[in-house]
């Protein structure tokens, strides 16, 4: 046996009876009080006891939802407190808090109910623009193009600005140098990573360049699309990913910039999109071959995922706008009524439906992080593409599933009264896990009550930014992991805690995104304070020499393990929404005039 070395002295306290017996009693030290020590001690005593009683008497009582969701506490959301700057040469914005209440529309719930019934009633009215475009954009006038809005940009105004703008030149450095050309940079082994081999980082790119002003690096990349994006291409492309990433990238960067270059691209991919929707049901296949334009259910299952074939609209719709051909918006409109008419739960969709025969899988899981997400995002933003005139039916779908998921989804933790959304597993039974994508929510929450929706979604809203927050804020990185798990029945010693297989960072812009809708629609800078310190921690933990990379592990600072890949959406959304989130200009993107697609590319909202 070792016997241990110790390189300190041990102080032994006696824990028993003092043996000098020294130790006084309470009624002895107090014998010893004066008169006015004690009578002072004791008023102070009775007047907290009275302050107490006082405070709780009038406290007031939580206030819960008293409607068919009452069994739901939704707390008052506590305004977060400006946060302290890190960076020492980067000075937080002056910006005075507003009050999010008084931003917003009237918080009375049948008032806000009325509203959206009066906006229901407005008259339907389409383009009636005959014209048809297949091949290109010659001889289209500007006055013909529904929605084009060339813009200028200043470029950063303000220190956080700036820093965003010199993290994006950092990235977009390391993928010039290794990746040009390449959809995604891997920036720890210098090399590319290619999912379709479309260049999706300079195009998911383009609309952040122009938005930030950077004119060398835009003019570079619009030159690359200009001269090497082709899209008779022999590969395999997923219909959603290319939708939201190349065809909103196009379209958006059209409508800022007013280079039909950038819709003669857009309609030819838009055309070789189209066999996807010849299926059996109408609900479009996952995949295409752009070369052969043969289009099919994805190879690893028969069915596609419920987000994805139902987050396409936007994109179809406004090229339609634009060429004034309507094919595009009418066979992407007829998914929404073909899943309109499919059984639901509450409003609640199933993740995974069949393009052959155009139902839900029979015992799918219920979720709106991964496979489910969009779905619920798009049923907004596509009424309010419409300028609210059309599709009635699509905006009572959003609220029958917002209703659905506070009956079903929302619980809330039994210690730190975490408000979260959980999955319904099979259709029914409750599992306690929210993924990094379901914060995308809030945000849309916020933007759907600023247009008229009730003020039960503001408090949804609220409860779940404030948990999104705190999935970063309560790992020792300050980075989210892609799935949180909640304590439900206190089967955990922490309310909030990630197992070790969901602790990967994959450079996600979903919170952020919601925190910029809190900040662009109240303008309280206390959201910018806490994207300021989320943004830090990016630029400590996933800096690298050659770019921003994804990790493995966000419960330690001493090893994140790097995983060698930054995706396109860092640079086409997540920076972006930071940039945006630290403007001076609430309205650098009008939230009147633009909707965001999924994948961060503003696309005009229908003004006639």
């Amino acid at each position: 046996m070792f016997e241990a070395k110790l390189d300190y002295t041990a102080l032994l306290v006696p824990t028993g009876p003092d043996p000098t017996g020294s130790r006084k009693s309470f009624k002895r030290y107090w014998n010893q009080l004066s008169r006015l020590q004690r009578n002072f001690i004791f008023i102070t005593f009775v007047a907290a006891i009275i302050t107490l009683i006082f405070l709780m008497k009038n406290e007031k009582p939580e206030e819960l939802y008293k409607g068919k969701f009452g069994h739901i506490k939704i707390e008052p959301f506590n305004e977060p407190k400006a946060a302290e700057s890190i960076l020492q040469n980067v000075v937080p914005n002056q910006i005075d808090p507003i009050d999010l209440s008084k931003q917003l529309p009237n918080e009375d719930t049948n008032q806000n109910n009325q509203i959206v019934d009066s906006i229901l009633e407005e008259p339907k009215d389409r383009l009636k623009d005959e014209h048809s475009i297949k091949t290109g954009v010659d001889g289209i006038e500007s006055s013909d193009r529904e929605g084009e809005v060339a813009k200028d940009f200043k470029g950063p105004t303000n220190n956080r600005q700036k820093a965003v703008v010199d993290a994006f030149k950092h990235a977009w450095k390391g993928y010039k140098e290794f990746a040009w050309g390449h959809d995604n940079l891997k920036p720890m082994s210098m090399g590319s990573h290619d999912w379709f081999g479309l260049g999706l980082t300079i195009v998911d790119s383009l609309d952040t360049l122009y938005i930030m002003d950077l004119q060398e690096e835009y003019e570079e990349a619009r030159n690359w699309i200009d001269m090497y994006l082709k899209f008779d291409k022999n590969v395999e492309v997923n219909l959603f990913e290319v939708t939201i990433r190349v065809l909103g990238g196009l379209l958006s960067s059209y409508h800022l910039s007013g280079d039909k270059m950038f819709l003669t691209k857009a309609i030819d991919l838009g055309n070789r999109l189209l066999p996807c929707f010849d299926s059996p049901s109408g609900i479009p296949f996952s995949d295409i071959n752009l070369a052969t334009l043969k289009a099919h259910s994805p190879k690893w299952s028969p069915d596609s995922s419920t987000s994805e074939v139902t987050t396409i609209q936007l994109e179809f719709r406004d090229l339609s706008r634009c060429t004034g051909d309507m094919n595009y918006e009418e066979i992407s409109a007829r998914i929404n009524e073909k899943v309109h008419s499919l059984p639901k739960k509450d409003g609640l969709v199933p993740i995974f439906i069949n393009a052959n025969t155009g139902t839900f899988r029979n015992f799918a899981t219920i979720s709106l992080g991964a496979r489910g997400d969009s779905y619920y995002e798009y049923l907004l933003k596509q009424w309010l593409q419409t300028g609210k005139k059309e599709d009635d039916f699509i905006i009572d779908d959003f609220k029958k599933a917002i209703d659905g998921v506070l009956e079903h989804l929302v619980k809330e933790t039994p210690k730190e009264h975490h408000l979260y959304i959980g999955e319904l597993i099979n259709g029914k039974d409750f599992k306690p896990k929210m993924d990094h994508l379901t914060c995308y929510l809030p945000g849309t929450l916020l933007l759907g009550h600023k247009n008229g929706m009730p003020s039960t979604h503001l408090k949804l809203a609220q409860g779940l930014l404030e948990t999104c927050y705190q999935t970063y804020m309560k790992q020792p990185t300050q980075l989210a992991p892609e799935i949180t798990y909640f304590n439900l029945n206190g089967e955990s010693e922490s309310d909030i805690y990630v197992k070790t297989t969901d602790a990967h960072n994959l450079l996600r812009p979903e919170f952020v995104e919601s925190l910029y809708y809190f900040y662009a629609l109240s303008g309280n800078a206390s959201y910018q304070d806490m994207g300021w310190n989320i943004f830090q921690a990016f630029e400590k933990y996933t800096k690298v020499k050659n770019g921003y990379t994804s990790i493995g592990n966000v419960k330690s600072v001493l090893n994140v393990k790097p995983r060698d890949m930054m995706e396109s959406f860092f640079l086409g959304e997540t920076l972006k929404y930071f940039y945006l989130l630290f403007s001076d200009d609430r309205k650098e993107i009008d939230l009147d005039k633009f909707v965001f697609n999924t994948e961060a590319h503003p696309l005009p909202i229908r003004t006639n």
